[in-house]
C-alpha cells in the first residue's frame, strides 16, 4: 500500500476527491488505474475505496499551480466510472469547478485576499478559463453564509463562477455536426435533436418526442426509458466523433450529456416544493453516466443558457429569452444563470454555487505507483 494526501470537497451538488498534481503518478497513463484504485471501482458500492457509489460523488479534481501568465491554477477533471474499468477525462464538471478556487486558496496555491479572492482557473479537459470569486475572511476561505442552492441542504458562502468563451469546449465546434438541429433515426422512430458544445457538449431532445412531459423526477425514469435516452445519446456521441454508437456507453459515458427539455411547467420538486411555471424559462432533466441527475450539472446549465440565445435549435422553440437571466427548472429546484453580452455576443455566463472542505488526510492505495517527479 501507498499513502497519498487527499482532500474531499463538496462543490455545488457534486462531491469529489481533490489531489495536488505533484501527488499523482508521474505518468498520465497510470492515472486511470490510480483513480479507480482509490475510489474502489469498478464496484456498484465502491466498498473498497472512497467513492460514494453515485456518479455525482465518483469524481476527482487534480490541481496544479500554473506557470501560465494570467492563470492561477490548472485543473483536470476526472469522472470515475462506478461499474466499468474506465475514467473519463473528456469533459469538465461545473459543480466540482466551484470547489477549485477554495481548494487552491486553502492549500496555499493562491494567496488569500480579503474580502474576495479571484482565482483564474484553466480547465485542462476543455482548455477553457473559469473565473471563481471566493469570499475570504481572516485569511481563510469563508464557508458560512446565506446562499442556498437547490440540491444541497443548508446555506453557505456564495462562490461566483464565470465561464468565458465556452464554445467548442470538447469538440472544437459550437455545433459539433455543423447543424443547429439534426434528424436522427432510433429504434423508436425519427426525431429532431440539437447537439451544442458550450462548456460541455450536450444533446438536447424535446420531452414530448421521447414520451415525457419534462417534469418527471429521477425516480420516475424507468429502465426502458433510460435505455431509450441512452440510444439517443450514443448516436449523438458517434455524430460528435467520440466513438461508434455501439461503444458510446463504455468509451464515452460522460459526453455528450443527455438533456431533456420542455416549456415551463409547474411541478413539485424532490423536496416537495411546488415550482411555478411563471418562475422559469424551461424545465430541464439531465442524465449523468446513464442515470437521472438529481439536480442539474453546471456545465449543462451553461450550455443550455448559451443555446437559448442560438437560432434554429430545438431550444429556440422552448425557451423565451426576456433578459440576461435564464431560469432552469430541474428536479431539485430552479437554477439561475446570468449572461454577459458584449456587442450581442456571449462573453461569459455566470452562476453561483457553494462549496466546502469535508475531509483532509490520506488515502491508501492497493497497488504501488511511481510518484517520483519525472
Amino acid at each position: 500500500m501507498m499513502r497519498v494526501p487527499v482532500v474531499i470537497m463538496r462543490g455545488g451538488t457534486s462531491k469529489g476527491v481533490f489531489l495536488d498534481y505533484k501527488d499523482m503518478p508521474n505518468e498520465f497513463r497510470l492515472w486511470d488505474d490510480f483513480l479507480l484504485d482509490i475510489m474502489g471501482s469498478p464496484d456498484q458500492r465502491q466498498i473498497d475505496g472512497i467513492g460514494g457509489a453515485n456518479s455525482l460523488t465518483s469524481k476527482a479534481a487534480i490541481i496544479k499551480k500554473s506557470d501560465l501568465k494570467e492563470i492561477d491554477v490548472e485543473y483536470t477533471f476526472a469522472q470515475i466510472s462506478i461499474e466499468n474499468q474506465m475514467v473519463d477525462f473528456k469533459g469538465n464538471c461545473g459543480n466540482i469547478s466551484s470547489a477549485v478556487g477554495p481548494y487552491a486558496i486553502q492549500q496555499g496555491l493562491v494567496p488569500a485576499v480579503e474580502p474576495i479572492t479571484t482565482v483564474k482557473i484553466l480547465n485542462t479537459n476543455t482548455q477553457k478559463v473559469i473565473i471563481a470569486e471566493v469570499e475570504v475572511e481572516n485569511g481563510r476561505v469563508k464557508t458560512d453564509g446565506l446562499c442556498s442552492i437547490p440540491g444541497v441542504p443548508g446555506t453557505g458562502s456564495p462562490i461566483y463562477l464565470s465561464f468565458t468563451n465556452g464554445e467548442g469546449a470538447v469538440t472544437g465546434k459550437l455545433f459539433p455536426t455543423g447543424n443547429p438541429t439534426d434528424r436522427i433515426q432510433t429504434s423508436k422512430g425519427g426525431m429532431n435533436i440539437s447537439i451544442i458544445d458550450v462548456a460541455n457538449p450536450l444533446v438536447f431532445v424535446n420531452a414530448h418526442d421521447v414520451g415525457l412531459n419534462g417534469t418527471e423526477l429521477p425516480h420516475k425514469f424507468t429502465t426502458e426509458k433510460m435505455d431509450e435516452l441512452e440510444e439517443i445519446r450514443s448516436i449523438a456521441a458517434e455524430m460528435c466523433g467520440f466513438c461508434t454508437k455501439e461503444e458510446a456507453t463504455v468509451k464515452s459515458p460522460a459526453v455528450p450529456k443527455m438533456t431533456v427539455i420542455s416549456s415551463p411547467m409547474t411541478y413539485t420538486d424532490v423536496n416537495g416544493i411546488e415550482r411555478k411555471a411563471a418562475n422559469m424559462n424551461c424545465t430541464i432533466r439531465m442524465m449523468s453516466m446513464q442515470k437521472p441527475h438529481q439536480a442539474l450539472a453546471i456545465t449543462g446549465a451553461i450550455c443550455t443558457t448559451a443555446g437559448a440565445f442560438l437560432n434554429d435549435t430545438i431550444l429556440a422553440d422552448v425557451i423565451t429569452v426576456e433578459n440576461d437571466i435564464i431560469r432552469l427548472g430541474h428536479p431539485a429546484g430552479i437554477m439561475e444563470t446570468k449572461v454577459e453580452l458584449i456587442a450581442g455576443h456571449i462573453n461569459a455566463i455566470k452562476v453561483v454555487r457553494t462549496a466546502r472542505m469535508i475531509f483532509e488526510g490520506y488515502v491508501y492505495t492497493k497497488k504501488e505507483y511511481d510518484f517520483s517527479i519525472a
